[in-house]
Order: structure tokens, then C-alpha cells, then sequence
């Protein structure tokens, strides 16, 4: 698991530089428009960026010194003064935040990184983690805007390790295995990687074991798979993969996606 929280913010820079350039030209009509996310304008994603950047930033206070405590109450606050923003004016002041909260994280002293600890649902995060959960929703929430402006976005290369690392931690939360029960083995490229994918009662990702056994096996690009599990891997932006045994159909209802 990837643990240099530098190195984690300078994937977060990354990526926030890269919506910025997505969003500076975008027009009003544009910001209008249909995100992937069906629920969600462009704007509205942006939206939801800004006001994660004000939480993440209420996070990092919180969790300096080693005793954070998440704090819900100050949520419904935040999220009713940016849904009441105009399109133009979300857009605007999510990559005011957003930049904000990078440099905040940039500026962090080694002792300070070394002392942050925060209580999220049960889970101890230190800088590392607390930065992965701000990057992994970060990187898909960009590609969610990239795609309508070049179907054939796909999500930054250095985010694929820790968004993968962070969502196969919530896969109690975002698998819906609904009745069904298969194994599958994945192998991804870019970068390599071979699982065992156990969906059942539950739904597991392990490394793949000598010795292991599954219905089928897929290979794919890791970006693909990233996309999988958060639910955005419809056939219409689904690479070329490969096969046996099991397809694709049959995973796609178990990440439905949120």
C-alpha cells in the first residue's frame, strides 16, 4: 500500500491540476450539461469537489495533532451553501478550494504529517490515508468531467494504485452482490496485477495464490478495473479485454456504482 503522504499530495497537485485545465474553458452551457454521473451536471460535480475540498480541509484540522474525530454536523451546512451556488459560481469556487486544500497539504511539515491521525467510521487514518480517501475520490470525480469532453478519458495513471488500494477497502460499502456467487481471477496491466475476485455473502479481492480457483479469468487494464468498481465501466467505455469462462456482464452488477 502506498504510505509517502508527499508523494500522495503530489499525485493529488496532479490531479487537481488536470481539472483545472478541464474546467477553465468550459462554457456555461457546459457546466450545465450531463456529467457522467447521470444524477449530476458537470457543475454539480464540481459542486461536490468544493465541498469535499471545505470538508477535507476541516479533516486535516482536525486530525493534526493525532486525535481527530470526524464531525458530521458542520456537513449539511456546507452542502446546502454549495448547492445553492450558480453553476458558474461552483465552478469557480471548487478550484478555489480544491487548490487551496493541496497547497494546505503541501505546506504540512514533516513533524505535522507524522502527528495526523483521524477516527473515520471506525478506521484510524493517518496522513497517507487520509490523503488517498481525499485522491481516490478526486481522480474519479476528474475522469467523471474528462469523459464528456473526450470519450476517451481515462483516469490519471498515478492515481490507479492508491484509488485501487482505497476502494477495495469499502467494498462492503459499494459491492451489491444481490444473489449471485462466482470467482474470477483478474490480471491488469498498467500496472500488473493478478486477483481473486470472491463474490458471494460478501465480496472479496485478494492477491491471486497458487493453488486458488475460480469460474473464469479476465485481463484488463487496471484503469478498466478501477472504473469497474466505482461503477463506471459501461460497455461504451470498456477497452479491449480479454475473457474465459466468465465476461464482464456479470461483474458489472455488483459494482453498481456511487
Amino acid at each position: 500500500m502506498t504510505s509517502d503522504p508527499r508523494a500522495l499530495i503530489g499525485v493529488l497537485r496532479n490531479s487537481h491540476d488536470r481539472l483545472a485545465g478541464l474546467v477553465q474553458p468550459l462554457t456555461p452551457d457546459h457546466l450545465r450539461a450531463q456529467s457522467y454521473d447521470t444524477d449530476w451536471t458537470i457543475a454539480q460535480v464540481l459542486s461536490h469537489l468544493g465541498s469535499g475540498a471545505e470538508i477535507a480541509t476541516l479533516s486535516l484540522a482536525a486530525a493534526l495533532g493525532g486525535r481527530g474525530q470526524l464531525d458530521q454536523s458542520a456537513f449539511p451546512a456546507i452542502w446546502d451553501t454549495w448547492n445553492n451556488r450558480t453553476p458558474e459560481m461552483q465552478a469557480a469556487d471548487s478550484l478555489t478550494w480544491d487548490g487551496e486544500h493541496v497547497q494546505r497539504l503541501e505546506q504540512l511539515t514533516d513533524a505535522e504529517l507524522d502527528s495526523i491521525g483521524l477516527d473515520f467510521f471506525g478506521r484510524q487514518l493517518d496522513a497517507a490515508g487520509l490523503v488517498r480517501l481525499r485522491l481516490s475520490e478526486h481522480a474519479i470525480h476528474v475522469w467523471d468531467v474528462a469523459v464528456t469532453i473526450d470519450p476517451g478519458a481515462v483516469v490519471s495513471e498515478d492515481a490507479i494504485r492508491p484509488a485501487m488500494e482505497q476502494i477495495t477497502q469499502l467494498f462492503q460499502f459499494v459491492a451489491k452482490p444481490a444473489g449471485d456467487s462466482f470467482r474470477v481471477r483478474l490480471r491488469t496491466t498498467a500496472p500488473d496485477g493478478d486477483y481473486l475476485l470472491d463474490v458471494g455473502e460478501s465480496v472479496t479481492l485478494t492477491d491471486w495464490a497458487d493453488g486458488s480457483e475460480a469460474d473464469g479469468e479476465i485481463r484488463l487494464p487496471a484503469e478498466a478495473l478501477l472504473r469497474l468498481f466505482y461503477g463506471r465501466l459501461d460497455p461504451e467505455h470498456t477497452p479491449e479485454y480479454a475473457a474465459e469462462g466468465i465476461d464482464l456482464d456479470r461483474l458489472r452488477p455488483v459494482f453498481p456504482g456511487f
